[in-house]
């Protein structure tokens, strides 16, 4: 992790006014990183410098210790962190939870100490990989600490395989046949019967993406016939419930949403950053009265929608972007509305420079008629329920 060809005057500044990350402790062979780039640590690490000041995402995968801690490592977590100007973050590993723990950071006697060592700590801190900033910069503009901290789980963790639990609890024999579940492996007659009697689970509390409520109902309460075909069509009635209800201040918000989902994704490994992604894209790109009426929303959504489709490796649109059509459909969808009569020209011209970008660089028509030719039939995605 060397500063390699950064530009001197840059490291100097990044060396003065930079936020420097400790975190004693981490096992050897750890997968660590930060925003966009992952090592595997070694025995000399004790943390980042330089870190540029802002939002930043630090995420880490533990040696799996029933593979003897070889070269596998764990489910990823991941922590969204908001870092001032010259801050000291200290934490320690917890080999218990496999975690780091970050309380050291409230104890300013131990900041004090650490700080007062720092020139003595140096050699052993890695500086911030200052060659993916502009990218991770561009994925992430729209992203607060604000509403990246109301979006992450209450734990503060975002990991790539959610922590489940029973629904009942039930440790006692007594308990488990009052409920027909089996007493033991023998009780089973076969393979199905035991798949059904295992323990319903669900989610830890406290470990869920907090990702807003896109509405079940698209269309007002007593619409009319006409009304709900409308609003099947045309989801702004559904989009401006959602940025009331979580973003009454800023509508602009809803952008870093996206964005924060796209990095738990991403980054994080965790699907339902994508599936969110997926949901809140359609949401945004097949409400055409929006487009109308929130010129900067959709500008904005560009922009976005340019360095996150940029990021997404070739091979991944063969697999699941491009299932059932669902990003070329989608973004069908939108390029029709956005160009359409009474739309802002701006918005116009950038959809249309959008629109010929994507097509030379995956060669996706948006002009032909999908499933050869046949009419587009658009199946919502989970969410979406027409009452």
């Amino acid at each position: 992790m060397a500063a390699g060809d950064m530009d001197p005057d840059l490291a100097r500044r990044l060396f003065e006014e930079g936020a420097t990350l400790v975190l004693l402790g981490v096992p050897e062979g750890t997968e660590l990183g930060i925003d966009y780039k992952s090592w595997q640590v070694g025995p000399r690490f004790r943390g980042l410098k330089m870190i540029p000041p802002g939002l930043h995402f630090l995420h880490y995968s533990s040696r799996d210790r029933l593979l003897g801690g070889g070269g596998e490592t764990g489910p990823r977590t991941g922590l969204f962190v908001s870092l001032q100007p010259r801050e000291l973050l200290l934490a320690h590993w917890d080999d218990k939870e496999e975690d780091l723990d970050f309380s050291a950071s409230r104890d300013e006697e131990q900041l004090g100490r650490v700080r007062a060592g720092l020139r003595d700590l140096d050699p052993f801190l890695g500086p911030y990989p200052y060659d993916v900033m502009r990218k991770w910069v561009s994925l992430t503009d729209r992203l607060t600490m604000e509403v990246a901290g109301a979006l992450q789980p209450l734990n503060g963790r975002v990991c790539s395989f959610s922590e489940v639990e029973p629904e009942l609890q039930l440790p006692h024999t007594k308990d488990r046949v009052e409920h027909k579940l089996p007493r033991n492996d023998t009780e089973c007659q076969s393979m199905r019967e035991g798949l059904e009697r295992l323990p319903r689970m669900k989610q830890r509390a406290g470990t869920e993406l907090r990702f807003s409520h896109i509405p079940k109902q698209t269309y007002p309460p007593g619409a009319t016939p006409e009304q709900i075909t409308q609003c099947s069509m045309d989801f702004s009635y559904a989009l401006e419930r959602l940025l009331e209800s979580r973003y009454p201040q800023e509508a602009l918000h809803v952008l870093g949403e996206l964005q924060f989902a796209f990095v738990c994704f991403l980054i994080g490994n965790a699907y339902e950053g994508f599936e969110h992604w997926k949901k809140l894209l359609v949401l945004l790109c097949r409400s055409e009265a929006a487009m109308h009426t929130r010129r900067d929303l959709y500008l904005g959504l560009i922009a976005v929608l340019y360095h996150q489709l940029g990021e997404i490796p070739p091979d991944f649109f063969v697999d699941i972007v491009s299932q059932n059509n669902f990003l070329t459909s989608t973004l069908q969808d939108f390029f029709q509305f956005a160009t359409g009569p009474g739309v802002d020209a701006t918005l116009r011209k950038r959809a249309e420079k959008f629109k010929a970008h994507l097509t030379k660089k995956f060669r996706w028509d948006f002009e032909m008629e999908l499933d050869d030719c046949a009419p587009v039939i658009v199946e919502l995605p989970e969410g979406f329920v027409l009452d």
